[in-house]
Order: structure tokens, then sequence, then C-alpha cells
């Protein structure tokens, strides 16, 4: 499990990567990154089956704290799982695209 940065997530989402975002429901339709599925993370372990295995899987939160804690468990779960620093607040901070409302 790795933690990465803003920049590296930024260049990440722009191929295409796939992204988590581990918070509760109402704050993901508050702004998410656009394509992040919402997966919150007390659910994260009915959907390790449907998570890529061949690819990072970037997980993130408000903050940092719970994609960390998640990460970790996916790491463990043998998923190349990493944490976004700054999460959902600091990328919309960056001035990067935030999406509202339920789809991602």
């Amino acid at each position: 499990m790795r933690e990465v940065n803003l920049a590296d997530f930024a260049a990440a989402h722009a191929d295409g990567a796939a992204v988590v975002d581990v918070r509760e429901p109402f704050e993901y339709v508050e702004g998410h990154v656009p394509g992040a599925r919402l997966v919150p993370l007390a659910q994260l372990p009915t959907v390790l089956g449907d998570l890529p295995r061949n690819r990072p899987v970037y997980v993130i939160c408000a903050s940092g704290n719970r994609s960390l804690a998640a990460a970790q468990f996916l790491a463990r779960a043998g998923v190349d799982a990493r944490s976004v620093s700054g999460g959902t607040g600091g990328w919309a901070r960056s001035g990067r695209p935030v999406v509202t409302g339920p789809d991602a």
C-alpha cells in the first residue's frame, strides 16, 4: 500500500485510474472526483471481488484518513491500493473538477 500525493493521483486519474471513494453517501453527493466509485468504508469488504487486481486502485476520502485505513485493508486483501493524500478536499482546493450528485 502506498500513499500518493494529489499531483501523482491527478496524472493517474487522467489516464483512467480506478478510483474508490470511501466516504458516506451524503459526502459523496456534495462533491466527488469525476469517475470515483462510491463504496463507504464499512461496505468495502463486500466489493473486494469487484476491484481490479491487475492495476492500482486509488482510494480517496475527505482528507486522507479513511482512505489510508481502506488502502491498508485492500492491500492485505491483495489489491494494489493507493491512498490519496489530501483527499477530495485537497483535490477541490487545488482547482480540479468535482462532480456533485449521486452519479460517478
